[in-house]
């Protein structure tokens, strides 16, 4: 008895399901998530002891504006992962104690990543079987940012957590006598939490950008 034929696969199916990757395993948001990590795990490094932020001998009220205002530029450049840090988890409280904010605020950013940012350019999004160009795409995430931060709890929850970590800060940094400190003023600026910005950015790109 022969055997039945071996129906060929098309390459269109092949093309499809390569296409139906989920944009979590595109080489771009793996980037992204890499040089995250390495970028947070390189400014803890840098964090200076938090006996030292607390130490309260050195607490001492200034004596005018002026001798605050330069406690504070001194705290800033010695203290700024310890501040990055304390803000962050005046922040995480914060959305924490409202479930709801956190909730509209993670599926806001899960939009944001999955379906513009880190989904691929050949990839368009189906919706209710309607094919939306990227312009829709941005448009429509573009209006959801604006109802989400201004029309919900959301901006009023981070704005107010914001300002109370930035105080706390401006508070530690005005009383706390930087003399004992020993700054390096070699140490680049852009080092630490936030040089992950531009550098995934741009990892991102050359990722991206067609061979």
């Amino acid at each position: 008895m022969a055997s039945p034929p071996i129906l060929p696969i098309s390459g269109n199916q092949s093309a499809a399901a390569v296409q139906s990757s989920p944009p979590i395993g595109t080489p771009a948001f793996r980037a992204f998530i890499t040089r995250l990590s390495s970028s947070i795990s390189h400014g803890f490094a840098h964090r200076r002891p938090w006996l030292e932020l607390v130490d309260r001998t050195s607490l001492i009220r200034p004596d005018s504006l002026s001798e605050a205002a330069s406690r504070v530029r001194k705290n800033l450049s010695y203290f700024r992962v310890n501040y990055i840090t304390v803000i962050a988890a005046v922040i995480a409280l914060s959305l924490l104690s409202h479930p709801l904010s956190l909730l509209a605020l993670l599926c806001l950013l899960g939009a944001w990543f999955f379906l513009y940012l880190f989904r691929p350019s050949d990839q368009p999004m189906v919706l209710f079987g309607r094919a939306f160009s990227d312009r829709e795409t941005l448009g429509v995430l573009i209006v959801s940012t604006v109802v989400v931060v201004f029309l919900t709890s959301v901006g009023s929850v981070l704005i107010s957590s914001v300002l109370v970590g930035l105080a706390i800060v401006c508070v530690h940094g005005a009383f706390r006598i930087p003399e004992d400190l020993f700054l390096d003023d070699q140490e680049p600026a852009n080092t630490g939490f936030l040089s992950f910005i531009g550098s995934a950015t741009s990892s991102s790109s050359t990722v991206a950008a067609p061979v």
